[in-house]
């Protein structure tokens, strides 16, 4: 479903991929996708969060920006509350590890895309256990997950 047709939904819910918070930080989100996150109830992925930190760590405190970013992760994380963060149980920890295998072998995913695939179906998952849609950018890769676990919903823009 695309961004656009969800936000003409009354208050919706969704989870934000790692890609909406780095868009969102970096005004790029599209008419749509700024709507919802704007007015809906998000829940967050505590596997998102990681990503993001990794990113923030990665940076360089020589970096012009890199205060800016410190601040910006720091104000995000401070924002949510602990009842809104959902975290991969074991389960879903070893479904998502199927998923990935059966991508990589399938989709022929070189190492470091199956560790993203993995990611992707640990927030995926998770959400949908929740009966959460994912907001994000990545339609293709959320659409092969949904094509082998047809129990969740994306939302794309």
């Amino acid at each position: 479903m695309s961004a656009d047709e969800y936000a003409q939904r009354a208050r919706t819910v969704l989870l934000p991929d790692t890609n909406v918070y780095i868009n969102s930080f970096a005004g790029l989100l599209t008419p749509a996708a700024k709507h919802l996150m704007d007015n809906g109830l998000l829940f967050h992925s505590s596997v998102c969060l990681g990503e993001i930190a990794i990113g923030v760590g990665h940076s360089s405190p020589a970096h012009s920006n890199w205060n800016n970013t410190r601040r910006e992760y720091a104000g995000l994380v401070a924002s949510i509350p602990e009842t809104r963060i959902l975290e991969p149980d074991e389960q879903t920890w070893i479904e998502a590890g199927m998923i990935a295998g059966i991508l990589a072998r399938t989709q022929g995913y070189q190492r470091h895309q199956r560790k993203e695939c993995l990611n992707d179906a640990l927030i995926y998952l998770s959400a949908a256990k929740e009966g959460i849609p994912v907001l994000t950018s990545n339609r293709d890769e959320f659409d092969v997950i949904q094509q082998i676990a047809r129990q969740g919903m994306f939302v794309h823009y």
